[in-house]
């Protein structure tokens, strides 16, 4: 019987179709696999299935003489080594379209806490500092005619601009290619970068972490920004140059940024981020939902189910592999 070998416990519906056609065996710490658990398991495995903190690199993919497919449990792969994987002949899949509302809705609650400065007001009467009503008590700023501009119009994004409209803001998007459907269909207007950083009062990020999106939002781009601008982060922690952006905060360049993703994860206590109160942070929380993480772990172990029936898995993102599966002289 083949085996699969999940790095995290994931929900019982997903486990259940594992077991209907593999021997599963599942990592039982709350902390992710170590390195040295991952060599091991993957020697005799045909499946594994995968988390977004799972560094699934060259090395450990060339143990796995057995594999036949690694399911990541999130919608961004950068964690695992695409192209070695492709070259060994090994599908790698994702788990897309599932958590677009989760995720859109925590970018548009972090947008929504950073404006109206709710962590800092439950703060306050927690502190017992609450007095009474007061005129020019933890003033926010308004949604309504502002500015949103969304980096990254895909799905997520697309999700983000929905809410924007209903919350009767003018939304503006960049990304490399315009899209005149969406513009038309949701009601947004294509910007570029430049343009976006200079006139939005809220600048939400939705790019997935590649090598031309690392970095991208530097001290050149959190400059453009307003004075009175809020950054919200939900996309991948590398996209931002997080010292620039505490020298911004700090300086007041910007008015605030709400973040649910960092460079290195968990963040370290000692970030600077931490000491500024114009910063709302929350520990990658994006598709954290009962249902979507539930939807998504289904998703991972379908893909799983098809690789091992040699079935093309629905949400390949390795496409090239079939070339290489189709003539094994190339591996």
């Amino acid at each position: 019987m083949k085996k699969v070998f999940v790095t995290r416990q994931i929900a019982e519906e997903a486990l259940e179709i594992l077991r209907k056609n593999a021997h599963v065996e599942v990592h039982s710490g709350d902390l992710p696999s170590q390195r040295d658990e991952l060599m091991e398991q993957i020697k005799n495995a045909h499946g594994l299935v995968t988390m977004l903190t799972d560094r699934i690199d060259a090395e450990i993919i060339s143990r796995g003489e057995k594999l036949v497919v690694i399911s990541n449990v999130a919608v961004g792969y950068d964690n695992i080594d695409v192209e070695a994987a492709t070259r060994r002949g090994v599908y790698v899949t994702n788990t897309p379209g599932v958590l677009d509302d989760a995720t859109a809705d925590l970018a548009f609650a972090l947008l929504l806490a950073i404006a109206r400065r709710i962590p800092e007001a439950d703060s306050f009467i927690r502190l017992g500092l609450w007095k009474g009503w007061e005129p020019n008590l933890l003033l926010g700023s308004d949604l309504r005619d502002k500015t949103l501009g969304i980096i990254g119009l895909g799905r997520i994004g697309s999700e983000v601009a929905k809410r924007g409209k209903c919350f009767k803001m003018n939304v503006v998007y960049y990304q490399p290619q315009r899209d005149p459907e969406k513009e038309t269909s949701i009601g947004v207007r294509y910007a570029s970068l430049e343009e976006l950083l200079s006139i939005s009062d809220y600048v939400s990020l939705h790019v997935p972490l590649t090598s031309e999106t690392r970095g991208m939002m530097g001290r050149k781009e959190i400059n453009k920004m307003k004075k009175t601008a809020y950054l919200i982060n939900t996309s991948r922690g590398p996209i931002v140059n997080e010292e620039a952006l505490y020298e911004a905060l700090k300086e007041e360049r910007i008015k605030g940024a709400a973040l649910d993703v960092f460079a290195k994860e968990p963040i370290d206590l000692k970030n600077p981020l931490l000491k500024i109160k114009n910063v709302v942070i929350t520990p990658h929380i994006g598709s954290a939902t009962v249902e979507t993480r539930t939807r998504m772990a289904v998703l991972a172990a379908e893909n799983t189910t098809k690789a091992l029936k040699n079935e093309i898995p629905p949400s390949l993102v390795n496409p090239q592999v079939l070339e290489y599966r189709r003539n094994p002289s190339k591996m």
